[in-house]
């Protein structure tokens, strides 16, 4: 069971996985940081200096200061302006991942093979396939020109 393990965790693709999640988990704190610390202050300030983070809607009695104070008190609320941070920030990760995954595909694209050149053509007298260079047709006997 040792050696099995061993062989499992030595294998190169759960290494790649690994690294991919700890890139991952950076990616998105960094993501989150432009968020909550670049992008909604300019948006806040463009809707009259609303602070996203602050919005809830307040399903218990009494009022409170901030949000901070009602989750304080256990007050029962919905932090619609944190959903929406976290909408924004979903929505810029997928856009990041799209152009990454877009431009390896397309440079894989520009690296591939171009696909071989033909080898076969069609019998003009009887339509099997044939060599390229074939001066009669295996299946119909005729005789082809060159041209053909």
């Amino acid at each position: 069971m040792i050696n099995d393990f061993r062989t499992f965790i030595s294998r190169g693709n759960v290494l790649d996985l690994a690294v991919g999640i700890i890139i991952g988990a950076a990616f998105a704190t960094v993501v989150k940081s432009f968020v909550d610390d670049i992008l909604m202050p300019p948006i806040g300030m463009a809707t009259g200096g609303v602070n996203f983070s602050e919005m809830y809607l307040n399903l218990g009695r009494g009022d409170f200061a901030s949000r901070a104070a009602a989750v304080e008190a256990g007050a029962p609320i919905v932090s619609y302006g944190l959903f929406i941070n976290n909408v924004i920030t979903f929505l810029i990760t997928a856009f990041a991942v799209f152009l990454l995954v877009r431009s390896y595909t397309r440079l894989r694209a520009l690296n591939a093979a171009p696909p071989p050149a033909p080898m076969e053509k069609d019998c003009p007298f009887c339509r099997s396939r044939i060599h390229l260079a074939a001066l009669r047709c295996p299946a119909c006997t005729s005789e082809l020109t060159a041209a053909t």
